[in-house]
């Protein structure tokens, strides 16, 4: 439901933005069901990435002044006209590059390079398997494997969404609806097996997709798009010598700022010389953000679905 409330002011080291575009993600669905780490009080608006350009800072900002554009995190409140942010939530857009694209940008490379670069320490040498690779942090994987020199099989559940993680750079697909995944990566790694996994689905496909990993594999917890929370058997890491590792950027970037500063100017870089190219398959009016979050829910996207404010 849209709603009108006061402008917004700026508060001590505060920036007010006007909002251009806002990202939809998977963990905006999770919030709006009260089944997200972090509930914010009611009533509330959703949306924890957005592009715009500020419109007034408060006392002692000086990172950035009215009529910058820029890209910010929040945790909910990007679905409007109008958000305040701390001032270290601001990103300054690099030029060229457009509202729509940044506010699609942030959340899902950011996440993805964290868990490739960091938690997997992916090598060119190696070959990275994506579960829910047609979708916003798949897409991302996809693009980033590729820039890290990997070797990428993408996975999804249709020959539609498979065909976009193709034309995003992806070596191999399989489509886990119709093909047997164990069996399809030993035909396409000689039955060596893949050394990273990214699971952004769980469900049924994350056991059958840690069976097929290498000696020394690491598997990437990064999310539940199935909406089930899979149980895993510890023997399979004592047997492969395997690790499973927890992806949550969220907390990265609090814990170690140092690092994700790093990793941000980096994205940034590649975003600004065309190297990453967000994988947009829509643009909403704001008054359909209910249907965006609906076709998130039914996993109906391609890539990231934006606002337009």
């Amino acid at each position: 439901m849209l709603e009108d409330v006061p402008a917004l002011k700026a508060g001590k080291g505060q920036v007010v933005i006007s909002i251009k575009a806002a990202g939809v993600n998977f963990p905006d669905t999770l919030i709006i069901q009260n089944k997200y780490q972090f509930k914010p009080e009611l009533p509330f608006s959703p949306g924890s990435e957005c592009a715009g350009v500020v419109k007034e800072v408060g006392e002692g900002v000086t990172a950035v002044k009215p009529g910058d554009s820029v890209m910010a995190l929040t945790s909910f409140g990007s679905f409007a006209e109008e958000i305040t942010v701390k001032e270290a939530e601001c990103i300054p857009l690099p030029k060229g590059v457009e509202f729509t694209q940044a506010a699609g940008f942030t959340l899902t490379y950011g996440t993805s390079y964290y868990a490739l670069k960091d938690r997997a320490q992916l090598k060119s040498t190696e070959t990275l398997l994506i579960l829910g690779a047609a979708g916003g942090v798949g897409t991302a994987a996809i693009e980033l494997g590729k820039l890290l020199g990997a070797r990428v099989i993408a996975c999804a559940s249709s020959d539609e969404k498979l065909s976009a993680c193709k034309q995003l750079g992806a070596d191999e697909v399989i489509n886990y609806e119709t093909e047997d995944l164990r069996e399809r990566v030993k035909q396409l790694t000689n039955e060596k097996g893949v050394d990273v996994i990214y699971d952004a689905v769980g469900g049924k496909y994350s056991e059958p997709a840690l069976r097929t990993l290498n000696w020394n594999g690491r598997f990437l917890v990064v999310g539940f798009a199935a909406g089930e929370i899979p149980k895993i058997p510890l023997n399979l890491t004592l047997l492969k010598g395997c690790s499973i590792v927890g992806v949550f950027w969220g907390s990265f970037m609090r814990k170690e700022p140092g690092t994700a500063g790093k990793n941000q100017a980096h994205l940034m870089a590649w975003l600004t010389s065309g190297k990453l190219t967000p994988l947009i398959s829509a643009v909403y009016p704001l008054a359909q953000a209910p249907r965006a979050l609906n076709d998130l829910m039914e996993r109906k996207v391609k890539g990231k679905v934006v606002l337009a404010i």
